[in-house]
């Protein structure tokens, strides 16, 4: 699954990253914990070294966890380290995902975002410094409006990356969900990645998110790997 995991990182990129004696460091400028965190490049590096360089940066310290990474986890819990946001990887073929209805109908794909799209995504949580990420990752990347009718429903952005193109930060407006509009989005989101190459749409849900899964699994999009964060409480 380590293809899955570089386009999560290329696709929702860091400000600044930095290798530092065995561990991959990122800055993240206000975006959260995804763009914030650490992760192991090798398995015997010392947790103090990335604290350190954590620090550094002004960060509290962050590390993403996979679900083989056992031995570190625990090591993180012998520190006090909590775990937070256990998220899913899911991923299906592009092309499985293509429907054979119209999108401009229903999905606005731009290469830039308009002033509506930030304001569904701020009503979500999604702030200046997440749309920073936005911003920061590489093309091919498109942000997608959904409509219902003459009103807009929902948001999302995606890029591709090695042959896999990751969907993030989708967002319903509280009235229109269940209706049909994350439907469309993935939609549009397998055309694009059909259009730029990426043979593998892609995309990560926290594990709590009981609104969100159902609707990936009865797209048939499989679970691929699983990862959580640690963090020192307070």
């Amino acid at each position: 699954m380590s293809a899955l995991f570089a386009a999560l990182d290329a696709t929702w990129p860091a400000a600044e990253t930095r290798e530092r004696a065995g561990w991959l460091l990122r800055r993240g400028a206000g975006g959260g914990r995804r763009v914030s965190s650490a992760t192991a490049l090798h398995p015997d590096a010392d947790i103090a070294d990335a604290e350190a360089g954590l620090a550094a940066w002004g960060q509290s310290p962050v590390f993403r966890i996979s679900g083989a990474e056992t031995a570190l986890d625990a090591a993180l819990e012998a520190r006090g380290y909590a775990v937070e946001a256990p998220s899913v990887l899911f991923s299906t073929p592009a092309a499985s995902l293509l429907d054979d209805r119209p999108e401009t109908a229903r999905v606005v794909r731009g290469s830039g975002r308009v002033a509506l799209m930030e304001e569904i995504w701020a009503a979500g949580g999604i702030g200046p410094a997440r749309l920073a990420v936005m911003d920061r990752a590489a093309p091919p990347k498109a942000f997608m409006l959904a409509r219902l009718g003459d009103r807009p429903a929902a948001v999302a952005f995606i890029a591709a990356a090695g042959g896999v193109a990751m969907i993030h930060a989708v967002e319903t407006l509280p009235e229109h969900r269940r209706k049909g509009a994350a439907r469309m989005l993935l939609a549009a989101a397998a055309r694009f990645a059909v259009e730029t190459g990426a043979e593998t749409l892609a995309l990560a849900v926290e594990a709590k998110n009981e609104r969100a899964i159902p609707l990936y699994l009865s797209l048939g999009m499989g679970e691929r790997a699983r990862y959580h964060y640690r963090v020192k409480p307070g």
